[in-house]
């Protein structure tokens, strides 16, 4: 492939990227307005944001095992056109329950966008610009993250709500024809292998069951969590059984793999303190307003994109084992740095802070990337990138669960500080233990890729 068509290829695989991202965060902004539009509540138009995490979480790993199977090119294009088909359905949505619907549909193309790009990478580019791919990909998905609630404010504000969504339908549309255009068909291995149907049934249950004990506060949050229990080992008992499983269980014979796999779902968790308990303090302990508590917040993405970049010469040049320490030390800087604030130092102390723990997280999720999606066949590369992005998700849903109740269980009956110091001394031990997981298996991981 030339160096032309690499670019081109890359700039599509990005494109997907920033689109999944951009879906999950453009949302959160138009809450308020969804609430006076339909006439609701704030706790019904949260499943407008929880519909599209959700179908994410519980079938990236099918996404990516599908892309392995019949083609991740194909799946990929199918991916953007669902995305695209969905956005359309949100942007026309009559009523809440149809908006809901369609973000469901919309997540189902995303889990394709979300868990393939990172697989077709090594389809893409040579190994020694592996780092510089997964770095660009980084880059462009914090971009997205941190573009939606700007964009999607300035959307409501001079063209309505519906725009946040019928802005997607062309940017998919694009992506899709690009896909077409530009990416190597991959081989297909259908003829050789089937489809885990049930496999993924069990393993969607299983996770909407652990995500929605997750994401709320229900009276039955500990029987859905044992029910998620009794799924997880249902899944392994099937999984063991099946002539074509979903998910080979031998990924996980590998230590070394199987730890940066727990290595991305703890940073995940901790990262995730930084989006849940940080406006918490800057409005309650520093009293900013939403403004500038939103401005704050942005710090903290942007620093992500502007690292991912460097992040990616730095694997290459240095080795991803490397960068994955040098980041999970930055984090720990961080995290220690915060669980001690005074509040006394103001946006200024807490900013300082964030900013190395989002460059340390940069850091560390290009290289674990990098290492983990560089140890494995082409055949389960694509398997193998959903199970990446799924550890991150749970980490993600994890992290804002508990970490905003340490928050709020130690803010209680004193100062927002207090939240702030429990939770970061939390996350602190979280990267602690990533740091004690990056030793030396994974180093013999990183030797056994290259």
């Amino acid at each position: 492939m030339s160096a032309l068509n690499h670019r081109q290829a890359l700039f599509t695989l990005g494109l997907a990227t920033l689109l999944s991202a951009l879906g999950s965060s453009i949302a959160n902004v138009a809450l308020p307005t969804l609430v006076t539009a339909f006439e609701t509540s704030l706790s019904a138009v949260q499943w407008v944001v929880l519909a599209y995490l959700l179908t994410i979480t519980t079938l990236v790993v099918s996404a990516g095992r599908l892309g392995d199977l019949f083609g991740r090119r194909r799946v990929l294009v199918i991916g953007l056109l669902l995305f695209s088909l969905g956005s359309g359905c949100c942007a026309a949505a009559p009523n809440l329950g149809w908006l809901i619907a369609a973000r469901a549909l919309q997540g189902l193309g995303a889990a394709a966008m979300m868990a393939l790009p990172l697989a077709l990478v090594a389809d893409t580019v040579d190994k020694a610009r592996t780092g510089h791919a997964m770095g660009l990909l980084g880059t462009l998905s914090a971009v997205g993250t941190a573009l939606g609630p700007s964009l999607g404010g300035v959307l409501i504000a001079w063209l309505g709500w519906r725009w946040l969504f019928a802005l997607c339908v062309p940017l998919g549309l694009i992506a899709a024809l690009l896909a077409q255009r530009c990416l190597a068909p991959a081989a297909q291995t259908a003829k050789q292998a089937g489809f885990d149907a049930m496999g993924t049934i069990i393993l969607s249950l299983t996770l909407a069951t652990y995500a929605l004990a997750m994401t709320h506060t229900l009276p039955f949050r500990p029987l859905l969590l044992v029910a998620a229990a009794a799924g997880s080992a249902l899944f392994i008992w099937h999984q063991r059984r099946a002539h074509f499983p979903l998910l080979d269980l031998s990924l996980f014979a590998d230590t070394a793999r199987s730890r940066a796999l727990l290595m991305a779902a703890l940073v995940a968790a901790v990262i995730m303190s930084t989006l849940v308990v940080g406006p918490f303090y800057l409005s309650q302990g520093l009293g900013l307003n939403a403004a500038l508590t939103g401005l704050v917040m942005a710090a903290g993405p942007a620093m992500a994109a502007l690292s991912c970049l460097p992040a990616g010469h730095l694997t290459e040049r240095f080795g991803a084992a490397r960068i994955t320490r040098l980041g999970l030390l930055l984090m720990a800087c961080g995290c220690l740095a915060l669980a001690l604030l005074p509040q006394s130092t103001g946006v200024g102390g807490y900013l300082v802070p964030l900013l190395v723990t989002t460059a340390g997280y940069a850091l560390f999720q290009t290289a674990n990337n990098t290492v983990v999606m560089a140890s494995i066949g082409t055949h389960q590369r694509g398997a193998l990138a959903g199970l990446l992005n799924l550890a991150r998700n749970l980490g993600l849903i994890t992290g804002a669960s508990a970490l905003g109740a340490v928050f709020i269980s130690a803010a209680m009956g004193a100062t927002a500080t207090s939240g702030l110091h429990m939770s970061f001394a939390v996350a602190l031990g979280l990267v602690l233990l990533a740091l004690a997981c990056s030793c030396r298996p994974y180093a013999r991981a990183q030797a056994t890729a290259d």
